[in-house]
């Protein structure tokens, strides 16, 4: 494969790279690498026979692997997809004999001018690249080269006969004319909407109206389970500043590690662009002109940093005043480096060319590469070495701590005491509650969710790099809620039901005064402090400005303008409105959309034509013999898959 791959033939590592993309694709869009080529092995189990074709379990293996290679399929989801996967082969293998009972045929001139037009790159200047190169890409998607081009010619066939189904569906003018319509109307509503938000303030609960909620609704509160903990907490940060880096460590790290701490000669620089990338060759002149004019200012004294602000195209650099920081070399362009190394601190450029555009530079401070001494990095290195010291000693003292709670989990407070660890007292935490030091945690509740009394957890991840473990120190089991424990339940609860009621009241309240008014939406509106909205026009497939998809109000497109309509229910809210405008289709344009609805139709139709007929299909072969599914074979492919 690789030697392919280095071979010096351009021409040939187009047609290797454009012939994998090739097989990929074939394979995602079928599913079916290769299936009942002719040279399927012998030793292969075959799940169904389908007229003189096989479905093996290698053919539905290849598939499954390639669609999770290709990533078209979630491993997790192969139980579910594996059966699905196996009759789609059946149907398509029932299909292409069909086709062939037909007295359809693919000739071999047809595979080979389908692969040829497929893939010209394999006939670079009309000459192939060779049949030893053809199968060796082809291997590496376990096929050989009569695999490949048996299942070539079994999907033109397959896709001539279901061109057969999709040229025999009829459209006719009517069907393009309705559809014309359905697609071109448009409408407009006047609307109210009554929302919980806009109601909610006003809604009160009383304690005795939370008192008759929790008698009527008892059995559906209840106090899960929860556990009381202590948690023993190791933070490698305490730990790094108890540990003392004596001067012969620090020697030694530093020595070990000189070169990290050697400085490149470097110049702290800035810089203003005036960009020629991208722009009109005619423009240069003018670009040049304007940097002349700018670098004119900067030498005579302006603020560079101003003009840089004002002139410079470089987004990186620009609102910075053109500051490029520490630049070292081999860090920017070649004409760009030279120019800035060859100044002097403070000193400004001339005008520099470079692939960009024209420059105006300034160096403004330069350091000559050096080593920095220990004195300089001391601090620096102290903080590493506690903080390496700290980690290597971690792992060993969280192995001892959870050792020593695991055989006395109950002197908690003086073992953390021993390796200098925090405690802290939880005295009740259920799933979802947010626990100190940790917060919400799936991994630390998953953690503890089987412990019991005076059991010891693993340990867990906790922000700030900690390590956490939990002794469980009591368990209060689920039980029915006490009115005073399922307040926090009943105050939302009941607001929320309350709220809800009240917009339906409102809702039609709003609707009988819009009816009163003879269908003044926008006075019913206003009598009530709502507000009436009139939305722009809008098709069946588009959105109703503020509300949704006007499918969630049918009088839109079914009823004459003028019809009321509502209280409607819209998530949480209530609608009230009125059709205002209807807008027909301009059947003068039913010619330049007529083609594409046309084939919209056939489609649509040939896709349902097409799963009856496969369907139907299936079931008569089956019932002639000439399919045959080996259930146990079936049975225990599908096995395999299950997680």
């Amino acid at each position: 494969m690789f030697d392919l791959f280095r071979s010096r033939d351009k021409a040939v590592r187009i047609f290797l790279t454009a012939l994998l993309s090739l097989v990929a694709l074939s394979m995602v869009a079928y599913l079916i690498p290769g299936y009942g080529g002719s040279d399927t092995s012998s030793t292969d189990t075959v799940v169904a026979d389908v007229g003189d074709g096989k479905v093996t379990t290698r053919d539905v293996q290849l598939a499954i692997r390639a669609a999770t290679r290709q990533r078209q399929m979630p491993p997790e989801m192969m139980t579910h997809m594996v059966p699905q996967i196996i009759d789609q082969m059946i149907n398509e293998k029932a299909m292409i004999y069909e086709a062939s009972r037909m007295g359809m045929r693919v000739t071999e001139a047809d595979t080979a001018k389908a692969i040829r037009e497929a893939m010209p790159q394999m006939f670079p200047d009309g000459k192939f690249v060779g049949r030893e190169a053809y199968a060796a890409m082809l291997a590496q998607q376990d096929m050989t080269i009569p695999d490949f081009e048996h299942y070539m010619s079994e999907q033109l066939l397959l896709n001539r006969f279901r061109s057969v189904v999709l040229e025999s569906t009829v459209v006719s003018k009517a069907d393009i004319e309705q559809e014309f319509r359905l697609r071109n109307e448009k409408s407009a509503i006047e609307y109210v909407k009554v929302a919980p938000d806009k109601i909610i303030a006003e809604v009160k609960v009383s304690p005795e109206e939370m008192q008759a909620y929790y008698e009527k609704n008892k059995v559906n509160f209840r106090v899960p389970e929860k556990r009381g903990l202590k948690l023993v907490v190791f933070d490698p940060a305490s730990a790094a500043e108890s540990t003392t880096i004596s001067d012969e460590q620090l020697r030694r790290a530093y020595d070990q590690n000189k070169d990290r701490y050697r400085t490149p000669e470097r110049v702290k620089a800035r810089h203003i662009l005036f960009m020629t990338t991208g722009k009109p060759a005619e423009e240069e002149a003018k670009i040049k002109a304007k940097a002349e004019d700018v670098l004119k200012q900067v030498k005579a004294g302006g603020n560079f940093a101003e003009l840089a602000k004002k002139n410079s195209e470089d987004p990186g650099s620009k609102d910075k005043g053109g500051d490029l920081d520490w630049v070292v070399r081999q860090q920017t362009v070649a004409e760009f480096e030279k120019a800035l190394f060859g100044l002097k601190p403070n000193e400004i450029s001339g005008l520099v060319k470079t692939q960009y555009g024209y420059h105006i530079i300034q160096a403004l401070e330069i350091q000559q590469a050096h080593l920095k001494s220990l004195d300089e990095v001391k601090a620096e290195l102290t903080t590493e070495l506690k903080t390496q010291v700290g980690q290597q000693q971690a792992q060993a003292t969280i192995d001892n701590a959870m050792a020593a709670l695991r055989k006395n989990p109950q002197q908690v407070d003086q073992i953390a005491a021993q390796y200098r660890l925090k405690v802290v007292d939880v005295e009740k935490a259920g799933a979802g509650d947010p626990i100190p030091e940790i917060g919400v945690n799936q991994d630390f509740e998953s953690a503890i969710a089987s412990l019991k009394k005076g059991e010891v957890s693993p340990a867990v991840a906790a922000p700030g790099n900690r390590t956490i473990i939990a002794v469980v120190t009591d368990i209060f089991p689920t039980h029915p809620a006490t009115f005073e424990e399922a307040q926090s339940q009943i105050r939302p609860s009941l607001l929320q039901e309350k709220t809800q009621r009240l917009v339906e009241q409102r809702a039609i309240q709003l609707a009988a005064k819009v009816k009163e008014l003879n269908g003044d939406v926008k006075k019913a509106a206003q009598s009530m402090g709502l507000e009436a909205v009139t939305t722009p026009e809008f098709a069946r497939n588009g959105t109703i400005e503020g509300l949704s998809s006007p499918d969630a109000i049918p009088e839109t497109f079914t009823k004459p303008v003028g019809t009321v309509f509502g209280p409607t229910l819209i998530g949480t809210y209530r609608v009230v409105g009125k059709v205002v405008a209807r807008t027909p289709a301009n059947i003068a344009e039913l010619a330049t959309q007529s083609d594409s609805i046309r084939d919209e139709i056939k489609r649509t139709k040939a896709r349902e034509r097409n799963a009856l007929f496969e369907d139907g299909l299936r079931q008569q072969l089956t019932k002639e013999g000439k399919i045959k599914i080996h259930s146990e074979v079936l049975k225990r492919l599908t096995t395999n898959y299950r997680g």
